[in-house]
């Protein structure tokens, strides 16, 4: 059913039920029924209709609401997964450009190294693809697949202390897409720009919705800089956490490395 019908459907609906029992009432049943047995049986029809209508209501507004966040969620996987084709396409165009000036120019370690370059970056994109929600993979399993492959690739040993709950989801899928995509740039930092040799991630949630996620490594640290933050994908992931009602923040400590924070709460239930 349309809007519109629907609109005109709550709007007639107890007006020709009420309002034609009244008539009728007045018309034929006056003789049949007093007023007081007519007032009290109008007031059950009432109440009668009134609760067969909002039950019927609130059970279609479910089923829309529900529809919708499918569709969004929908759209956030396919977005996701465009900026990923994006990303690739971008990085492995400008990469073969820098092979085939370095084959022209006789340096072919560079262009051995640039390939084994596109290899990672291959690699890392398909499995990316292949880390979505629409697996149907629970979040915490994903994200240690998607580490345990990086570690792998990049050489940098990870430690992971996630505390994910294990009852409802905390997340909408479309939400998990923003925080896997935050995850995802936050290691490919680590890899292009840190020179680390370890890495961690940790996840806590309290039983109040309060969430933190924090990524660290031990390289050489964060430079300041409007253009370094455009470089390390900081204002992508900062709009990110926004969307999700977190906040992002980086900073280098003093014994070196940088340290990404995401700090956001969510009710229980409310994803």
């Amino acid at each position: 059913m349309s809007f519109q019908r629907l609109k005109w459907f709550t709007i007639l609906l107890p007006a020709i039920v009420i309002g034609g029992f009244e008539l009728i009432r007045h018309e034929l049943l006056l003789h049949y029924l007093s007023m007081e047995v007519g007032n009290f049986f109008i007031i059950g029809l009432t109440l009668l209709l009134s609760y067969w209508f909002s039950n019927w209501m609130f059970r279609k507004i479910h089923r829309m609401n529900r529809t919708l966040a499918e569709e969004q969620a929908r759209r956030a996987v396919y977005e996701e997964r465009e900026r990923l084709a994006r990303e690739l396409h971008d990085n492995i165009a400008q990469m073969l450009f820098f092979v085939n000036v370095r084959l022209k120019q006789g340096k072919t370690e560079e262009a051995r190294s640039a390939v084994s370059e596109i290899d990672h970056h291959l690699r890392q994109a398909i499995f990316n693809l292949r880390s979505l929600p629409e697996d149907s993979v629970a979040f915490p399993d994903r994200l240690n697949r998607w580490l345990r492959e990086w570690s792998v690739i990049s050489g940098v040993e990870v430690e992971q202390r996630i505390d994910w709950p294990e009852t409802e989801p905390l997340f909408t899928p479309s939400e998990e897409v923003q925080l896997f995509a935050i995850v995802q740039e936050a290691f490919t930092n680590i890899r292009k720009h840190s020179e680390a040799d370890r890495a961690s991630i940790a996840w806590t949630c309290d039983p109040g919705g309060r969430w933190t996620l924090v990524v660290k490594d031990n390289g050489k640290g964060l430079r300041s800089g409007a253009d370094d933050e455009r470089k390390y994908g900081l204002p992508m992931m900062r709009k990110r956490a926004a969307d999700m009602n977190a906040v992002l923040t980086v900073r280098s400590p003093g014994d070196g490395g940088t340290e990404l924070t995401v700090e956001g709460r969510k009710e229980r239930g409310a994803g």
